[in-house]
């Protein structure tokens, strides 16, 4: 194969290439061993597919409905492109029986749209807005891991890793956030074996780099109405992002951050003072020597004093988490939550808060009983210790690598600790 992420060669015989694709799948389900005429990004694809529990049987599950779907994609930045998508490859997936797919970083597809006959046949598979086809999830399919390999991919037939979409071809392409460069989700185009010609990989990437072209020009108009932008999740050192201007943060100056985001009434000094150091005896000389630094960091006027407050909104993703939390929307609270707050963070009140956020949503998650959001926490780096989740887990996706971790997690909660002091806990909130 010269290019490993086209489906075909040229001149190949697809039906004859299905077949071959059939045979290599049931082998793979059967031994684990992969095959010819199987790719290496397929090939890659399906056994992550298999250590994340996938079963060839298995089908999408609906995540977000109705309303909850319709408040998450009005707030995607890919709405914004949705027109662009539409002028460029709607008449193409209405004339060709084929339908235009876009879905978010996590796979989840938010809008589904082209012909009629092949829409009713891909709701039969559960290919709706508002399922999960996460690779983790569904397996080898191509919104889903095009997502999770941040590359254009093409998916044929039986690569397919559940057997019921391998009568379908589909191709994809991430779309990219212009300004931070992380992926915000894939578009793709679903439908017969026709689409396995190379042509069809190159469109939809051309598509995706159109729609990039969009959200940069969309971006300086946007942003000088924005709301500063503060993301402390899933990292020590936060990013504000205000007036176009990218800033990253000391770890000092994202706790002082974080917490005047939260309180935007302000905070006196002896009260920034205790929320920020466990040691006593710091002096507020030592908090206005950095508050100081900060002021200079941030744009002009931005930070104010008597009490300490900022003097425009600023939106974090920590809000975000919570409101959502508030509004019972888990899956899209999930989506948001990218890691625990400043994880290498001390400061007292920051700590108390990271805690708070995270068994939030932890319980959220155990409470909702989902699978696939389940699966996400478990297998992400604050979860993968999680035993409390293992065990919600366990009692809804009862696959043997899940019974396997949890009985790992089990035996070293029974064990003797091998340190003075040590509690063997698990579940615990992570930090």
């Amino acid at each position: 194969m010269t290019d490993p992420w086209v489906a075909l060669e040229p001149g190949a015989d697809p039906a004859e290439h299905a077949r071959m694709l059939r045979r290599a799948h049931e082998t793979f389900t059967e031994a684990g061993t992969v095959t010819r005429p199987v790719r290496s990004v397929v090939a890659e694809s399906w056994r992550r597919s298999a250590r994340a529990g996938v079963g060839p049987d298995g089908t999408a599950s609906v995540e977000l409905v109705d309303g909850d779907l319709g408040s998450y994609r009005a707030e995607h930045p890919l709405a914004r492109v949705m027109p662009l998508f539409r002028e460029l490859m709607g008449t193409f997936a209405a004339d060709g029986e084929h339908l235009l797919a876009v879905c978010d970083a996590h796979g989840r597809l938010l809008w589904v749209e082209g012909h009629p006959t092949t829409r009713r046949n891909a709701g039969r598979m559960n290919f709706v807005p508002g399922a999960r086809w996460a690779e983790a999830a569904v397996g080898t399919n191509a919104p889903g891991t095009a997502v999770a390999v941040d590359r254009p991919v093409q998916v044929f037939a039986a690569e397919h890793f559940i057997r019921r979409v391998q009568p379908w071809t589909c191709a994809a392409a991430p779309v990219h956030d212009p300004r931070t460069g992380r992926v915000l989700g894939a578009v793709d185009i679903t439908g017969g074996n026709g689409l396995a010609h190379p042509h069809s990989l190159g469109f939809v990437q051309a598509v995706a780099r159109a729609a990039e072209s969009q959200l940069a020009l969309l971006a300086p108009e946007q942003s000088a109405a924005d709301t500063p932008e503060l993301t402390a999740l899933g990292r020590d050192e936060a990013q504000l992002l205000v007036g176009g201007r990218r800033i990253r943060l000391s770890r000092r100056h994202s706790e002082i951050l974080v917490l005047l985001a939260r309180h935007p009434e302000g905070l006196t000094g002896d009260e920034l003072l205790c929320a920020l150091y466990e040691d006593e005896s710091v002096t507020p000389v030592t908090l206005r020597a950095e508050l100081a630094r900060l002021r200079r960091v941030l744009s002009p006027g931005l930070l104010a004093s008597r009490p300490y407050r900022l003097t425009t909104p600023v939106e974090s993703d920590v809000a975000v988490v919570e409101r959502r939390l508030e509004a019972g929307a888990v899956t899209a609270a999930a989506s948001a939550y990218t890691g625990p707050l400043l994880p290498g963070s001390q400061a007292p009140a920051v700590v108390r808060l990271r805690h708070l956020l995270a068994d939030g949503l932890r319980t959220a998650l155990i409470t909702r009983r989902d699978p696939d959001l389940l699966t996400d926490w478990a297998h992400s780096p604050w979860g993968e210790d999680d035993l409390d989740v293992w065990r919600a887990l366990a009692a809804v996706r009862p696959t043997a690598p899940v019974r396997s971790r949890l009985a790992a997690l089990e035996g070293e909660l029974a064990a003797p600790s091998d340190w003075p002091g040590a509690t063997g806990r698990r579940g615990a909130t992570p930090t």
